[in-house]
Order: structure tokens, then C-alpha cells, then sequence
């Protein structure tokens, strides 16, 4: 199946994870918006929504670049009615925007917390909600946050408790909305990557650039999530997807081709703290 034609609302597509996921479905032609708050060029940061727009338009897919804090519920209804406005509709949300802290209670500020939580609990919330309407009408609507697998045990929290909560915030949105929207055909899923992912974040924030030599592409997610989109919404719901489980499943067995380092054995890959 392709995402041909299909409209995709894909929250922080400015860089990473999410304008990997929002390339793979611009290839197949598909209609981007890129909701993120990057619009000038940020010091650390490489690309803004506009650069990924035009990624996006060389892929072979349409972009819409928007501006859009997904804390604040007014940015976010006029980022869906503008995509409305434009594409005719949303088939697929990808929840991907996020705020990471990995620090231990005592050292977490309460502005980074409000932070983790706005984002990612509440924003992926708030997406989903205002998306609704719009992806009830759609053929096949899918909603796929990137969150990790459910598991309450308390070493997934220790570490890092406030981004933990914040992170499973948006897992359980996966846990809750894929029963009560099932009967609906609108499809919520979980994807998460088994190792390290080479990103902004994993450079800036978890051990720069050997931290990078340990971990996979973003094109594993952006394969993975590609898996997961074109199959049928009434069929695959309410799951949590590891990304090479995922891609396991369709016949991959090299997985070297993902890695950052081909040369460095896979056991030395930098495995993800909630995997």
C-alpha cells in the first residue's frame, strides 16, 4: 500500500524523527504539514519547518509549514483547520513532538516538568482530540504516537521519573483511545525504537557524537512507521511497535543498513532506556 494522496499532520516534522517519518511519506506523494515551533534557524538545531518543506517537496510531496506550540490549544485548532483548508482533510496524526529531561527528581525544575508534560502528555492529548473530527472522515485513519511500551516497573522510572510519567502519558493515550475510538476505525498505535536514534537530542542532551556512533538512522522509524500506516485501521490498533520488530515482520533481516557505524557489531548498539 502507499500513502499516495494521503494527508499526514505531523507534529515537531522541523528535524528528526518526525521529518524522517513525513520524507518516507512524501516519496509515496503524500500532503505534509510540518506543526513544529522552529521557524528561524536555531544555534544547536539543524533546519526549520521551512527547510523540511522543501525536503518534503523534493521527496515528491506537497508541505505545509506552520508554525505550531503544541501546548497551546488555539495554535493547534488553527494548524488542523488550516491543513482542512488546504489538503481537504487529515488521514494520519503523528504525535511525535517531545520534551526530554533525563534528570532525577531533585535536579528536575518545575518549568522543564510543566514542560515535559505540556508536550507530551497534554499536546499529544490535545492533538488527538482537535485531529478527531477530521480523521473519523477519513478511509483509513490512523493516529501513532512515538511512545514506549507500557510497563510499570519502577526501573523505567527511577532514573527520571518526570520524564517517564510524561512519556507514558502519551502511551497511555495509545492504551485508552485505541478502545474507544476502535468501533470508530480510527486506529491509535505506539512506535519506539530499540536502540539509540541519531538525533538532535541524543547528540546535545545523551552523550554527543560516540552517543551517535551507537545508534540507528531515523530512517529505521521512518520505515517502521511507514509499516505501520499502510495497513488497515480496523486490523491494527491499539498496539506497541518496536521498530525492528516491525520491520522484521515484512522480511528485513539486515539491519546494518540502519546503523549510523555499519561497522560496529550490533551488540554494541546503544540499546533505548525504555527497551
Amino acid at each position: 500500500m502507499s500513502l499516495k494522496g494521503k494527508t499526514l499532520f505531523v507534529t515537531g516534522a522541523s528535524r528528526g524523527i518526525g521529518k524522517a517519518i513525513a520524507l518516507k511519506a512524501a516519496a509515496d506523494g503524500a500532503n505534509i504539514t510540518i506543526a513544529a515551533k522552529t521557524a528561524q534557524p536555531h544555534p544547536k538545531l539543524e533546519g526549520t519547518i521551512f527547510t523540511a518543506a522543501e525536503e518534503i517537496e523534493q521527496a515528491g510531496g506537497r508541505a505545509l509549514p506552520l508554525v505550531v506550540d503544541i501546548r497551546f490549544e488555539e495554535q493547534v485548532q488553527k494548524g488542523i483547520d488550516k491543513t482542512v483548508e488546504v489538503f481537504g482533510g487529515i488521514d494520519i496524526l503523528i504525535n511525535n513532538a517531545s520534551a526530554i529531561s533525563l534528570t532525577p527528581t531533585e535536579h528536575t525544575t518545575m518549568k522543564r516538568y510543566d514542560l515535559m508534560h505540556s508536550v507530551n502528555t497534554r499536546g499529544t492529548f490535545l492533538c488527538s482530540k482537535l485531529a478527531l473530527p477530521h480523521l473519523r472522515q477519513a478511509d483509513n485513519p490512523h493516529i501513532l504516537n512515538i511512545s514506549p511500551p507500557l510497563n510499570m516497573e519502577s526501573r523505567w522510572f527511577a532514573p527520571h521519573v518526570a520524564y517517564t510519567m510524561a512519556k507514558f502519558g502519551m502511551s497511555m493515550c495509545v492504551l485508552g483511545m485505541a478502545t474507544e475510538l476502535k468501533n470508530e476505525g480510527v486506529a491509535v498505535n505506539a512506535l519506539w525504537p530499540r536502540t539509540a536514534i541519531a538525533t538532535a537530542a541524543v547528540r546535545n542532551l545523551l552523550g554527543g557524537e560516540e552517543m551517535i556512533r551507537k545508534s540507528r538512522t531515523t530512517d529505521i522509524m521512518a520505515d517502521a512507521a511507514h509499516e505501520i500506516l499502510t495497513r488497515s485501521a480496523a486490523d491494527c490498533t491499539g498496539n506497541f511497535f518496536i521498530d525492528d520488530d516491525i520491520l522484521k515482520d515484512t522480511g528485513i533481516t539486515d539491519f546494518k543498513q540502519y546503523q549510523v557505524d555499519p561497522d560496529l557489531p550490533e551488540n554494541e548498539l546503544m540499546p533505548d532506556f525504555f527497551i
